[in-house]
């Protein structure tokens, strides 16, 4: 039912905009946002809910996305702003922006948003629970939120390669929680996030920053 009222939305507007993030649990980086308007011939079968695709399949739907999508962007929040204003009010000013890049081209009549929560936006939006495993748009925004932000802690990993960034992106595996007590934090840490594992290591502490 909901998906026949999504398809009835959509015929009702001419240019839907999907948006999505990716990054909302992290200890470390930005939370990353992207938004997707899709043509009438966009291979849709390619796209999924970006966390039920390996990397290789992700990476190949980026391409595919970026160039046949008539519109994307991207748009982030960092953990500075995070730190400021919460992870709720990060992830939709991350998607804010986003948007705000595609709507300077083109003007949006429908957004469709991914959760329960809005952004502040110019044009109809609908929020949907669930959202990157029903709609085309939303799919192909978590894609490149989710592939945008793993770069980003990649090239991170290369500045502070204590933290293995390039492992766990930035998540709180135990591995990570241990070098953040171990090395402190790095600039990039969100500081309002709680880390409660204790070290298992004897190596002495160190200030990275």
């Amino acid at each position: 039912m909901q998906e026949a009222l999504l398809f009835s939305m959509e015929q009702d507007y001419r240019i839907v905009c999907g948006l999505d993030e990716a990054g909302r649990g992290p200890l470390a980086g930005p939370v990353v946002a992207a938004a997707v308007i899709l043509g009438p011939d966009f291979p849709t079968h390619l796209l999924n809910d970006s966390k039920k695709l390996s990397e290789k399949q992700r990476l190949e739907a980026e391409k595919v996305i970026k160039e046949k999508a008539l519109f994307w962007a991207i748009g982030l929040a960092t953990a500075q702003e995070i730190d400021r204003i919460n992870i709720l009010q990060a992830s939709l000013l991350a998607m804010q922006r986003a948007y705000e890049k595609i709507s300077r081209k083109i003007q949006v009549d429908l957004a469709f948003v991914d959760g329960n929560q809005r952004p502040n936006l110019d044009c109809i939006t609908q929020t949907i629970v669930g959202g990157d495993a029903l709609v085309p748009q939303i799919m192909a925004a978590s894609i490149l939120a989710k592939n945008q932000r793993d770069r980003y802690m990649v090239q991170s990993h290369a500045k502070w390669p204590y933290y293995n960034f390039a492992k766990h992106k930035g998540y709180p595996t135990a591995e990570h929680r241990e070098a953040c007590l171990l090395y402190g934090l790095s600039p990039i840490h969100r500081r309002s996030f709680h880390i409660e594992q204790k070290p298992t290591s004897t190596k002495k502490q160190a200030t990275l920053f």
